[in-house]
């Protein structure tokens, strides 16, 4: 895939690394435009491609009384409205064969998430949008085996896919990321590392997520360092208050300060 093929994705000249950054879940407009623009700002200064995140709902939650969303189509709107308003792409979720044609039609990239990857049918349908489709490698699932899953998109003529690590299960509650794996999937599709989803602590007996984001920088360096396309993060001004995946998110505060590092360490390891 040649990433020109997103729409408005802006400084790939730069031979730097592109970002998916934004909140887990459209919580209303006002924040989902305030971390926009907070976002947009700092890229483009340190010239990254950028690519804004936020699910319209939220499908695979812990237990039922957790929070899904403020509506599809209200959320999808906001996707739409960020786009249009910073002349950025987006990329959301989705969960269902319907899901694809109805969020197409607001974003540029659709997202298959990990638990869903295997899902012929869902795979299938996003691809025939014709929008690029960002498939989440599953935890229970080998680098390798993702080389069918893109298979699946090229299969229905689409030429759009990229591939996102979100870490290995390592026991019952905990993940780890494998990074011999991000140069085996580079072979069938652009490779992204999720530094924040990689450090959940999902199955907690309360039926919340934790994780560790104290440990963000780190996953995000050593990525960078072997040579991945893309880093995906989830961002909140307060991720204490974040109606989901907030324990594992960086806070907006802290991103400028990584991502200026990230930048460093890419612009060396391309001496090489």
């Amino acid at each position: 895939m040649d990433l020109s093929q997103v729409p408005n994705l802006k400084h790939l000249s730069e031979n730097n690394f592109f970002l998916l950054a934004g909140p887990c879940a459209i919580e209303g407009e006002e924040m989902a435009m305030r971390i926009a623009e907070r976002v947009v700002g700092i890229t483009d200064k340190l010239k990254i491609p950028y690519v804004f995140k936020g699910s319209f709902k939220k499908a695979n939650r812990s237990r039922i009384d957790s929070f899904t969303g403020i509506g599809d189509e209200k959320a999808l709107k906001i996707l739409g409205k960020v786009s249009k308003e910073f002349n950025i792409p987006t990329v959301t979720d989705i969960h269902t064969e319907n899901d694809a044609l109805m969020a197409a039609a607001y974003v540029d990239i659709l997202q298959i998430p990990a638990f869903l990857v295997r899902q012929t049918d869902l795979v299938v349908a996003a691809a025939n949008t014709g929008k690029t489709v960002n498939l989440k490698k599953g935890q229970f699932m080998s680098p390798e085996a993702m080389q069918h899953a893109v298979r699946k998109v090229y299969d229905s003529g689409n030429d759009k896919a990229m591939i996102t690590d979100r870490g290995t299960m390592f026991g019952y509650q905990d993940m780890i990321v494998d990074f011999r794996g991000i140069p085996a999937m580079q072979k069938y599709a652009p490779t992204v590392l999720d530094i924040t989803h990689s450090l959940q602590q999902p199955n907690q007996s309360s039926g919340v997520t934790g994780g560790k984001p104290e440990l963000i920088e780190t996953i995000a360096k050593a990525g960078i360092a072997v040579g991945v396309d893309g880093i995906f993060l989830e961002t909140h001004h307060d991720p204490k208050v974040a109606k989901s995946d907030g324990a594992n998110m960086l806070k907006l505060d802290y991103l400028e300060d990584l991502l200026t590092k990230l930048v460093a360490i890419r612009k060396t390891i391309n001496q090489f």
